[in-house]
Protein backbone atom coordinates (compact mmCIF):
# COMPACT_ATOMS: atom_id res chain seq x y z
CA UNK A 1 0.00 0.00 0.00
CA UNK A 2 1.22 3.69 -0.95
CA UNK A 3 2.08 6.01 1.82
CA UNK A 4 2.86 9.43 1.78
CA UNK A 5 6.67 8.68 2.14
CA UNK A 6 6.68 7.24 -1.00
CA UNK A 7 5.35 10.50 -3.01
CA UNK A 8 8.35 12.26 -2.85
CA UNK A 9 7.54 14.95 0.39
CA UNK A 10 9.19 16.38 2.76
CA UNK A 11 9.62 15.19 6.21
CA UNK A 12 8.36 18.53 7.44
CA UNK A 13 4.82 18.29 5.15
CA UNK A 14 4.78 14.21 6.55
CA UNK A 15 5.03 15.52 10.17
CA UNK A 16 2.18 18.14 9.32
CA UNK A 17 0.18 15.11 7.32
CA UNK A 18 0.70 12.50 10.58
CA UNK A 19 -0.66 15.53 13.03
CA UNK A 20 -3.78 15.55 10.64
CA UNK A 21 -4.30 12.04 11.01
CA UNK A 22 -3.95 10.97 7.34
CA UNK A 23 -2.02 7.79 7.03
CA UNK A 24 -2.42 6.95 3.13
CA UNK A 25 -3.31 9.27 0.57
CA UNK A 26 -6.67 9.13 -1.66
CA UNK A 27 -6.30 7.86 -5.61
CA UNK A 28 -6.08 11.25 -6.90
CA UNK A 29 -3.57 12.38 -4.37
CA UNK A 30 -1.31 9.32 -5.25
CA UNK A 31 -1.51 9.77 -8.53
CA UNK A 32 -1.36 13.51 -8.81
CA UNK A 33 0.72 14.66 -6.84
CA UNK A 34 4.23 13.15 -8.07
CA UNK A 35 3.25 14.13 -11.64
CA UNK A 36 3.04 18.00 -9.40
CA UNK A 37 6.43 17.53 -8.20
CA UNK A 38 7.72 17.33 -11.28
CA UNK A 39 6.22 20.31 -12.56
CA UNK A 40 3.88 19.14 -15.08
CA UNK A 41 0.62 20.46 -15.68
CA UNK A 42 -1.92 18.54 -14.56
CA UNK A 43 -5.77 17.74 -15.88
CA UNK A 44 -7.13 16.18 -12.94
CA UNK A 45 -10.90 14.64 -12.69
CA UNK A 46 -12.38 12.90 -9.43
CA UNK A 47 -15.51 13.06 -7.75
CA UNK A 48 -16.02 15.49 -4.95
CA UNK A 49 -14.93 14.59 -1.15
CA UNK A 50 -11.59 12.49 -2.76
CA UNK A 51 -9.11 14.62 -1.53
CA UNK A 52 -8.24 16.90 -4.90
CA UNK A 53 -7.01 20.12 -2.74
CA UNK A 54 -4.59 18.23 -0.98
CA UNK A 55 -3.35 16.61 -4.36
CA UNK A 56 -2.31 20.10 -4.90
CA UNK A 57 -1.62 22.01 -1.98
CA UNK A 58 0.81 19.35 -0.80
CA UNK A 59 3.14 19.26 -3.27
CA UNK A 60 2.83 23.53 -3.69
CA UNK A 61 4.27 23.57 -0.12
CA UNK A 62 6.86 21.34 -1.29
CA UNK A 63 8.01 23.11 -4.32
CA UNK A 64 7.37 26.66 -2.48
CA UNK A 65 9.52 26.17 0.47
CA UNK A 66 12.73 27.35 -1.92
CA UNK A 67 12.69 30.47 -3.08
CA UNK A 68 10.92 33.98 -0.90
CA UNK A 69 8.18 36.35 -2.28
CA UNK A 70 8.53 40.27 -3.22
CA UNK A 71 5.94 42.95 -2.55
CA UNK A 72 2.80 42.47 -4.27
CA UNK A 73 4.26 39.61 -6.46
CA UNK A 74 2.78 36.76 -5.60
CA UNK A 75 4.72 33.26 -6.69
CA UNK A 76 1.45 31.19 -7.09
CA UNK A 77 -2.23 31.94 -7.63
CA UNK A 78 -5.26 29.64 -7.28
CA UNK A 79 -8.86 30.54 -8.21
CA UNK A 80 -11.86 29.26 -6.65
CA UNK A 81 -15.50 29.97 -7.54
CA UNK A 82 -17.33 30.83 -4.11
CA UNK A 83 -15.39 32.03 -1.14
CA UNK A 84 -16.27 29.40 1.15
CA UNK A 85 -13.79 27.39 -1.34
CA UNK A 86 -11.36 29.68 -1.06
CA UNK A 87 -11.10 30.02 2.65
CA UNK A 88 -11.30 26.19 2.92
CA UNK A 89 -8.19 26.35 0.74
CA UNK A 90 -6.30 28.39 2.47
CA UNK A 91 -7.50 26.70 5.76
CA UNK A 92 -5.42 23.56 4.00
CA UNK A 93 -2.45 25.81 3.20
CA UNK A 94 -2.18 26.58 7.14
CA UNK A 95 -2.65 23.14 8.20
CA UNK A 96 -0.19 21.41 5.87
CA UNK A 97 2.16 24.28 5.92
CA UNK A 98 2.44 24.81 10.03
CA UNK A 99 6.25 23.90 9.33
CA UNK A 100 6.99 26.11 6.55
CA UNK A 101 7.59 30.11 6.43
CA UNK A 102 4.99 30.50 3.79
CA UNK A 103 2.82 33.85 3.61
CA UNK A 104 -0.36 33.61 2.18
CA UNK A 105 -3.32 35.56 1.39
CA UNK A 106 -6.57 35.27 0.70
CA UNK A 107 -8.36 37.70 -1.29
CA UNK A 108 -12.51 37.29 -1.86
CA UNK A 109 -15.38 39.41 -1.75
CA UNK A 110 -17.78 40.25 1.62
CA UNK A 111 -14.01 41.60 3.25
CA UNK A 112 -12.34 44.41 3.56
CA UNK A 113 -9.78 45.49 1.06
CA UNK A 114 -7.41 47.35 3.65
CA UNK A 115 -5.94 43.46 4.89
CA UNK A 116 -6.10 42.19 1.70
CA UNK A 117 -3.25 44.81 -0.04
CA UNK A 118 -1.51 44.51 3.59
CA UNK A 119 -1.16 40.59 3.05
CA UNK A 120 0.04 41.71 -0.68
CA UNK A 121 2.46 44.42 0.56
CA UNK A 122 4.11 41.70 2.57
CA UNK A 123 4.85 39.82 -0.41
CA UNK A 124 2.91 36.35 -1.17
CA UNK A 125 4.06 32.88 -1.40
CA UNK A 126 0.27 31.84 -2.07
CA UNK A 127 -2.30 33.56 -3.62
CA UNK A 128 -6.36 32.34 -3.70
CA UNK A 129 -8.59 34.49 -4.98
CA UNK A 130 -12.25 34.44 -6.12
CA UNK A 131 -11.84 35.89 -9.82
CA UNK A 132 -13.55 39.08 -9.08
CA UNK A 133 -11.67 40.35 -6.06
CA UNK A 134 -8.59 39.29 -8.28
CA UNK A 135 -9.44 41.23 -11.22
CA UNK A 136 -10.50 44.07 -9.20
CA UNK A 137 -7.61 44.57 -6.75
CA UNK A 138 -5.24 44.04 -10.46
CA UNK A 139 -6.84 47.06 -11.68
CA UNK A 140 -6.09 49.11 -8.64
CA UNK A 141 -2.56 47.89 -8.95
CA UNK A 142 -2.23 46.78 -5.79
CA UNK A 143 -1.08 42.80 -7.05
CA UNK A 144 1.39 42.48 -9.93
CA UNK A 145 0.86 38.76 -11.96
CA UNK A 146 4.28 38.70 -13.73
CA UNK A 147 6.07 36.46 -11.11
CA UNK A 148 3.79 33.58 -11.15
CA UNK A 149 5.47 29.82 -10.55
CA UNK A 150 1.72 27.98 -10.22
CA UNK A 151 -1.20 28.66 -11.20
CA UNK A 152 -4.18 26.44 -10.01
CA UNK A 153 -8.02 26.34 -11.80
CA UNK A 154 -9.78 24.64 -8.61
CA UNK A 155 -13.23 23.16 -9.68
CA UNK A 156 -13.32 24.26 -13.12
CA UNK A 157 -16.62 22.74 -14.34
CA UNK A 158 -18.18 25.40 -11.15
CA UNK A 159 -16.92 28.55 -13.01
CA UNK A 160 -17.93 27.74 -15.97
CA UNK A 161 -21.76 27.44 -14.29
CA UNK A 162 -21.09 30.52 -12.34
CA UNK A 163 -19.71 32.66 -15.46
CA UNK A 164 -16.84 33.18 -14.52
CA UNK A 165 -14.96 31.79 -17.39
CA UNK A 166 -14.43 35.00 -19.14
CA UNK A 167 -12.44 36.16 -16.23
CA UNK A 168 -10.82 33.06 -15.65
CA UNK A 169 -9.40 33.76 -19.28
CA UNK A 170 -8.71 36.79 -18.35
CA UNK A 171 -6.46 36.16 -15.50
CA UNK A 172 -4.50 33.43 -17.39
CA UNK A 173 -3.74 36.64 -20.24
CA UNK A 174 -2.07 38.05 -17.31
CA UNK A 175 0.39 35.44 -16.10
CA UNK A 176 3.73 34.39 -17.62
CA UNK A 177 3.70 32.07 -20.48
CA UNK A 178 5.90 29.70 -18.99
CA UNK A 179 4.49 28.87 -15.64
CA UNK A 180 2.89 25.49 -14.40
CA UNK A 181 -1.16 25.53 -14.67
CA UNK A 182 -2.87 22.33 -12.71
CA UNK A 183 -6.85 22.46 -13.90
CA UNK A 184 -9.08 20.06 -11.45
CA UNK A 185 -12.56 19.59 -11.82
CA UNK A 186 -15.14 17.12 -10.49
CA UNK A 187 -16.58 16.39 -13.84
CA UNK A 188 -15.28 17.45 -17.11
CA UNK A 189 -18.11 18.25 -19.65
CA UNK A 190 -17.09 18.85 -23.45
CA UNK A 191 -16.52 22.30 -22.73
CA UNK A 192 -14.07 22.46 -19.51
CA UNK A 193 -11.96 20.01 -21.88
CA UNK A 194 -11.76 22.68 -24.54
CA UNK A 195 -10.77 24.91 -22.60
CA UNK A 196 -8.10 23.30 -20.36
CA UNK A 197 -6.86 22.34 -23.97
CA UNK A 198 -6.28 26.38 -24.00
CA UNK A 199 -4.84 26.60 -20.39
CA UNK A 200 -2.56 23.65 -20.11
CA UNK A 201 0.99 22.70 -21.93
CA UNK A 202 1.11 18.68 -22.48
CA UNK A 203 -0.53 17.65 -19.53
CA UNK A 204 -0.91 14.75 -17.60
CA UNK A 205 -4.51 13.81 -17.45
CA UNK A 206 -5.61 11.72 -14.28
CA UNK A 207 -9.51 10.45 -13.67
CA UNK A 208 -9.61 8.29 -10.49
CA UNK A 209 -13.34 7.67 -11.04
CA UNK A 210 -16.14 7.91 -13.83
CA UNK A 211 -16.61 11.49 -14.62
CA UNK A 212 -19.73 12.89 -12.54
CA UNK A 213 -20.21 9.04 -10.78
CA UNK A 214 -21.20 8.94 -7.65
CA UNK A 215 -19.35 7.53 -4.19
CA UNK A 216 -20.85 4.06 -3.67
CA UNK A 217 -20.69 4.90 0.17
CA UNK A 218 -23.67 6.78 -0.30
CA UNK A 219 -26.99 5.18 -0.05
CA UNK A 220 -29.39 7.43 -2.49
CA UNK A 221 -33.08 7.55 -2.58
CA UNK A 222 -35.74 9.58 -3.77
CA UNK A 223 -38.83 10.13 -1.88
CA UNK A 224 -41.88 10.13 -4.46
CA UNK A 225 -44.78 12.56 -3.47
CA UNK A 226 -47.96 13.17 -5.24
CA UNK A 227 -47.82 16.73 -6.00
CA UNK A 228 -45.75 19.43 -6.27
CA UNK A 229 -47.14 21.69 -2.77
CA UNK A 230 -44.12 23.34 -0.56
CA UNK A 231 -46.18 22.26 2.44
CA UNK A 232 -46.25 18.76 1.35
CA UNK A 233 -42.91 18.30 1.07
CA UNK A 234 -41.87 20.51 4.12
CA UNK A 235 -44.29 18.19 6.06
CA UNK A 236 -42.87 14.87 4.21
CA UNK A 237 -39.09 16.40 5.03
CA UNK A 238 -39.76 16.53 8.66
CA UNK A 239 -41.12 13.00 8.83
CA UNK A 240 -37.84 11.30 7.63
CA UNK A 241 -36.07 13.85 10.14
CA UNK A 242 -37.69 12.54 12.45
CA UNK A 243 -37.27 8.88 11.56
CA UNK A 244 -33.74 8.80 10.69
CA UNK A 245 -30.87 8.53 12.75
CA UNK A 246 -29.23 12.58 11.60
CA UNK A 247 -26.23 13.06 13.12
CA UNK A 248 -26.31 16.57 10.67
CA UNK A 249 -27.34 17.33 7.46
CA UNK A 250 -27.00 19.90 4.50
CA UNK A 251 -30.75 20.61 2.88
CA UNK A 252 -30.54 21.97 -0.30
CA UNK A 253 -33.02 24.27 -2.01
CA UNK A 254 -32.96 25.80 -5.46
CA UNK A 255 -34.07 29.17 -4.94
CA UNK A 256 -32.35 31.38 -2.38
CA UNK A 257 -36.03 32.88 -0.60
CA UNK A 258 -37.06 29.00 -0.51
CA UNK A 259 -33.77 28.44 2.04
CA UNK A 260 -35.19 31.48 4.26
CA UNK A 261 -38.78 29.86 4.49
CA UNK A 262 -38.01 26.53 4.75
CA UNK A 263 -35.32 27.11 8.01
CA UNK A 264 -37.90 29.30 9.39
CA UNK A 265 -40.45 26.46 9.06
CA UNK A 266 -37.49 23.99 10.77
CA UNK A 267 -37.41 26.30 13.01
CA UNK A 268 -40.75 26.60 13.80
CA UNK A 269 -41.46 22.96 14.55
CA UNK A 270 -38.69 22.81 17.02
CA UNK A 271 -35.39 21.80 14.80
CA UNK A 272 -32.31 22.58 15.32
CA UNK A 273 -31.34 24.78 11.82
CA UNK A 274 -29.71 27.32 10.10
CA UNK A 275 -29.20 29.14 6.45
CA UNK A 276 -26.77 29.64 4.08
CA UNK A 277 -26.59 31.14 0.79
CA UNK A 278 -25.72 33.88 -1.69
CA UNK A 279 -26.88 37.08 -0.36
CA UNK A 280 -25.60 36.60 3.17
CA UNK A 281 -22.69 38.97 3.78
CA UNK A 282 -19.38 37.19 4.30
CA UNK A 283 -19.00 37.56 7.87
CA UNK A 284 -22.30 35.56 8.16
CA UNK A 285 -21.69 32.79 5.98
CA UNK A 286 -18.67 32.28 7.74
CA UNK A 287 -20.31 32.30 11.40
CA UNK A 288 -23.18 30.06 10.27
CA UNK A 289 -19.99 27.15 8.56
CA UNK A 290 -18.42 27.59 11.49
CA UNK A 291 -21.79 26.71 13.76
CA UNK A 292 -22.30 23.78 11.32
CA UNK A 293 -18.74 22.23 12.12
CA UNK A 294 -19.15 23.17 15.63
CA UNK A 295 -22.04 20.91 15.80
CA UNK A 296 -24.04 24.36 17.22
CA UNK A 297 -26.29 23.88 13.96
CA UNK A 298 -27.36 20.21 12.98
CA UNK A 299 -29.54 21.10 10.03
CA UNK A 300 -28.09 23.76 7.31
CA UNK A 301 -30.61 24.89 4.96
CA UNK A 302 -28.44 25.91 2.03
CA UNK A 303 -28.95 26.88 -1.61
CA UNK A 304 -26.20 25.47 -4.45
CA UNK A 305 -23.35 27.82 -2.88
CA UNK A 306 -22.89 25.05 -0.19
CA UNK A 307 -22.53 22.18 -3.25
CA UNK A 308 -19.17 22.37 -4.15
CA UNK A 309 -16.07 21.36 -2.46
CA UNK A 310 -16.59 22.19 1.42
CA UNK A 311 -15.18 19.56 2.91
CA UNK A 312 -17.02 19.29 6.76
CA UNK A 313 -16.05 15.78 7.97
CA UNK A 314 -18.67 13.21 9.17
CA UNK A 315 -21.80 14.77 7.58
CA UNK A 316 -24.21 12.13 7.77
CA UNK A 317 -27.32 13.00 5.16
CA UNK A 318 -27.77 15.11 2.38
CA UNK A 319 -31.37 16.48 1.61
CA UNK A 320 -32.52 17.26 -1.40
CA UNK A 321 -35.79 19.26 -0.90
CA UNK A 322 -35.68 20.60 -4.51
CA UNK A 323 -34.20 18.23 -7.29
CA UNK A 324 -31.22 20.27 -8.47
CA UNK A 325 -32.11 22.08 -11.94
CA UNK A 326 -28.30 20.50 -13.32
CA UNK A 327 -27.70 17.03 -12.89
CA UNK A 328 -24.24 17.43 -12.29
CA UNK A 329 -25.29 19.83 -8.73
CA UNK A 330 -26.37 16.57 -7.79
CA UNK A 331 -23.22 14.92 -7.91
CA UNK A 332 -21.89 17.67 -6.05
CA UNK A 333 -24.81 18.03 -3.66
CA UNK A 334 -24.42 14.59 -2.01
CA UNK A 335 -20.88 14.44 -1.98
CA UNK A 336 -20.98 16.46 0.76
CA UNK A 337 -21.71 13.54 2.73
CA UNK A 338 -19.63 9.99 2.64
CA UNK A 339 -16.52 11.61 2.38
CA UNK A 340 -13.27 10.11 3.34
CA UNK A 341 -14.72 6.51 2.82
CA UNK A 342 -17.53 6.79 5.78
CA UNK A 343 -21.04 5.92 4.87
CA UNK A 344 -23.60 8.39 3.91
CA UNK A 345 -27.10 9.15 3.07
CA UNK A 346 -29.19 11.28 0.73
CA UNK A 347 -32.35 11.79 0.26
CA UNK A 348 -34.35 13.63 -2.76
CA UNK A 349 -37.94 14.73 -2.75
CA UNK A 350 -39.73 14.61 -5.87
CA UNK A 351 -42.82 15.16 -7.25
CA UNK A 352 -44.23 14.32 -10.80
CA UNK A 353 -43.13 17.61 -12.07
CA UNK A 354 -39.50 17.10 -11.26
CA UNK A 355 -39.02 13.28 -13.17
CA UNK A 356 -37.27 14.96 -15.76
CA UNK A 357 -34.54 16.17 -14.06
CA UNK A 358 -34.78 12.86 -12.17
CA UNK A 359 -34.22 10.89 -15.67
CA UNK A 360 -31.30 13.41 -16.61
CA UNK A 361 -29.48 12.27 -13.16
CA UNK A 362 -30.27 8.55 -13.43
CA UNK A 363 -28.46 9.18 -16.86
CA UNK A 364 -25.82 10.83 -15.59
CA UNK A 365 -24.71 9.04 -12.90
CA UNK A 366 -25.83 5.66 -14.76
CA UNK A 367 -27.62 4.70 -11.72
CA UNK A 368 -31.65 4.00 -10.65
CA UNK A 369 -32.00 5.74 -7.47
CA UNK A 370 -33.87 3.58 -4.82
CA UNK A 371 -37.53 5.17 -4.71
CA UNK A 372 -39.72 5.32 -1.42
CA UNK A 373 -43.02 6.80 -0.75
CA UNK A 374 -44.33 7.79 2.91
CA UNK A 375 -47.59 6.15 3.68
CA UNK A 376 -48.64 8.33 6.25
CA UNK A 377 -48.00 11.76 4.98
CA UNK A 378 -51.43 13.71 5.04
CA UNK A 379 -53.08 15.07 1.69
CA UNK A 380 -52.03 18.58 0.90
CA UNK A 381 -55.77 19.30 -0.37
CA UNK A 382 -56.19 19.71 3.95
CA UNK A 383 -54.15 22.55 3.50
CA UNK A 384 -54.39 25.88 1.33
CA UNK A 385 -53.28 25.57 -1.92
CA UNK A 386 -49.25 26.54 -2.68
CA UNK A 387 -48.21 26.40 -6.00
CA UNK A 388 -44.79 26.77 -6.69
CA UNK A 389 -43.43 28.85 -9.96
CA UNK A 390 -42.32 26.34 -13.41
CA UNK A 391 -38.90 25.76 -12.76
CA UNK A 392 -37.81 27.85 -15.95
CA UNK A 393 -38.66 30.56 -14.14
CA UNK A 394 -37.08 29.16 -10.91
CA UNK A 395 -34.10 28.85 -12.86
CA UNK A 396 -33.39 32.28 -12.89
CA UNK A 397 -33.48 32.55 -9.42
CA UNK A 398 -30.52 30.70 -8.44
CA UNK A 399 -28.28 33.08 -10.92
CA UNK A 400 -30.21 37.10 -10.12
CA UNK A 401 -30.77 38.07 -6.38
CA UNK A 402 -34.40 39.04 -5.52
CA UNK A 403 -34.89 42.73 -5.49
CA UNK A 404 -37.85 44.07 -3.21
CA UNK A 405 -41.01 41.82 -2.61
CA UNK A 406 -41.23 38.25 -4.60
CA UNK A 407 -43.25 38.54 -7.25
CA UNK A 408 -46.81 36.80 -6.86
CA UNK A 409 -47.56 33.77 -9.36
CA UNK A 410 -50.35 34.74 -10.95
CA UNK A 411 -52.68 31.52 -11.86
CA UNK A 412 -54.31 31.27 -15.21
CA UNK A 413 -58.00 32.80 -15.40
CA UNK A 414 -60.75 29.78 -15.31
CA UNK A 415 -63.64 30.40 -17.39
CA UNK A 416 -66.32 30.54 -14.74
CA UNK A 417 -64.43 30.70 -11.27
CA UNK A 418 -65.29 27.41 -8.86
CA UNK A 419 -65.47 26.43 -5.47
CA UNK A 420 -64.72 22.71 -3.85
CA UNK A 421 -67.65 22.19 -1.78
CA UNK A 422 -65.37 19.14 -0.22
CA UNK A 423 -62.28 17.28 -0.76
CA UNK A 424 -63.31 14.21 -2.40
CA UNK A 425 -66.38 15.65 -4.31
CA UNK A 426 -66.64 17.56 -7.96
CA UNK A 427 -66.61 21.08 -7.88
CA UNK A 428 -69.92 23.56 -8.25
CA UNK A 429 -70.23 26.61 -10.21
CA UNK A 430 -70.07 29.49 -7.89
CA UNK A 431 -73.58 31.70 -7.71
CA UNK A 432 -74.05 33.78 -10.02
CA UNK A 433 -73.98 37.86 -9.35
CA UNK A 434 -76.93 39.14 -10.61
CA UNK A 435 -76.80 42.83 -12.76
CA UNK A 436 -78.57 45.27 -13.49
CA UNK A 437 -80.84 44.48 -16.61
CA UNK A 438 -79.44 46.25 -19.75
CA UNK A 439 -82.13 48.90 -20.01
CA UNK A 440 -81.71 49.65 -16.51
CA UNK A 441 -77.95 50.56 -17.09
CA UNK A 442 -78.35 52.96 -20.32
CA UNK A 443 -80.97 54.87 -18.22
CA UNK A 444 -78.10 55.81 -15.70
CA UNK A 445 -77.20 60.03 -16.47
CA UNK A 446 -73.52 59.74 -17.19
CA UNK A 447 -71.51 61.14 -14.57
CA UNK A 448 -73.79 60.36 -11.77
CA UNK A 449 -75.24 56.99 -12.11
CA UNK A 450 -78.54 56.34 -10.51
CA UNK A 451 -77.75 58.67 -7.75
CA UNK A 452 -79.02 61.73 -9.50
CA UNK A 453 -79.38 64.80 -8.10
CA UNK A 454 -83.17 65.90 -7.32
CA UNK A 455 -83.54 69.46 -9.10
CA UNK A 456 -81.86 67.74 -12.77
CA UNK A 457 -85.14 65.37 -12.29
CA UNK A 458 -87.67 68.43 -12.43
CA UNK A 459 -89.34 69.58 -15.47
CA UNK A 460 -87.77 71.87 -17.96
CA UNK A 461 -89.31 75.69 -18.14
CA UNK A 462 -89.24 77.57 -21.08
CA UNK A 463 -88.33 80.93 -20.11
CA UNK A 464 -90.85 84.29 -21.54
CA UNK A 465 -89.16 87.36 -23.29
Amino acid sequence: MTSFADLGLSEDILKAIQDVGYATPTPIQEQAIPYVLQMRDILGCAQTGTGKTAGFTLPMIEILSNGRARARMPRSLILEPTRELAAQVAENFTTYGKYHKLNMALLIGGETMTDQISNLDRGVDVLIATPGRMLDLYERGKVLLNDIKIFVIDEADRMLDMGFIPDVERIAGLLPPIRQTLFFSATLPPEISKLASRFLNNPKSITVAPSASTAININQFLIMLPSDNDWQKREALRIILKRESVQNAFIFCNRKRDVATLNKSLKKHGFNSGELHGDMDQSGRTATLDQFKRGDITFLVCSDVAARGLDIADVSHVFNFDVPFNAEDYVHRIGRTGRAGKIGTSYTLTTPEELKQIDAIELLINKQIAREVIPDLPEATNRPSQHRRSDRNAHKDRHAPHKGKPREHHHRAAAEPVIVAETHKKPVAAPVVSRPHPEQQHSAHAAFGSNLPAFLKRPATRSKG
